[in-house]
């Protein structure tokens, strides 16, 4: 029964997480919703910034700290280990909740794309690059990293085994395409106002800070094999002249 239950509890977090992410889908352009990005603050300019770089704040120490090595050696003495990555899904779409109904949206406009086919362009890539996100975790394990997977072999009563080292498709060309598609999603606007801007900086700020500590860990559990990859693919921007891949592979970052 409690492997049934631990299953039940990763396929919630996993939907509550399609559920947050389509509401963010909708938060960013501002549609459907009834607060989004865009939408003004009766509070003081001084007040809204500070809320929002407090909520800013409190996304990033969720992720990072929870997604530290030493933070489940410790979470995992009252946690079990199948339904860890479940529980720090369940913790992601909570933090994400209380930044997309506490936001505070500051109405000034710093660009407005009129033309009509610019416009179309920018919603386009909009949509591509949040469609990215799940294409981009199917490229090395979409059910490990939301905890499915761990949750399913634990229900199957098999010893769950780590993701092998690997560098598939955009993986052989940035270290980091899943962080490159949330910055797409963030910035591929036709119409900025500032309380966006402000959402896209910090949060884009947040993606590089995390990228360099998840390395650092990524450094550790995989020594030189890591390192050649970081020698070999750029970290976000790819090189276009450079058509030499590393011909080793590695499981991703998020």
């Amino acid at each position: 029964m409690l492997r049934v239950f631990s299953f039940l509890y990763a396929v919630f977090a996993y939907l509550g997480f399609l559920a947050v992410v389509t509401y963010f889908m909708a938060f960013l352009a501002g549609v459907l919703v009834p607060i989004t990005v865009d939408t003004p603050s009766q509070l003081p300019l001084v007040a809204a910034i500070a809320i929002d770089v407090g909520l800013i704040l409190l996304f990033a120490a969720q992720h990072s700290i929870m997604a530290r090595p030493a933070f489940k050696r410790v979470w995992t003495k009252f946690v079990p280990e199948p339904i860890e990555r479940a529980t720090y899904v369940w913790a992601s779409n909570f933090v994400l909740a209380i930044v997309l109904f506490c936001w505070q949206g500051i109405d000034l406009v710093i660009w407005d794309i009129q033309q009509p086919a610019l416009r179309i362009t920018m919603w386009m890539l909009y949509v591509v690059g949040f469609t990215m996100v799940p294409v981009v975790s199917v490229m090395i394990n979409h059910f490990d990293l939301f905890g499915l997977r761990q949750a399913w072999l634990h229900l199957k009563q098999k010893e769950y085994e780590p993701l092998p080292f690997r560098t598939p498709l955009l993986y052989s060309i940035v270290r980091h395409p899943l962080y490159v598609a949330w910055a797409a999603a963030f910035w591929f606007t036709p119409t900025m106002t500032a309380g966006h801007f402000l959402f896209a900086v910090g949060m884009t700020v947040y993606m590089g800070l995390a990228a360099i500590i998840e390395e650092s860990d990524l450094v550790n559990v995989y020594g030189d094999k890591y390192r050649q990859y970081q020698r070999s693919v750029p970290m976000f921007v790819p090189k276009l002249s450079d058509r030499t891949r590393p011909k080793t592979t590695e499981s991703a970052t998020m």
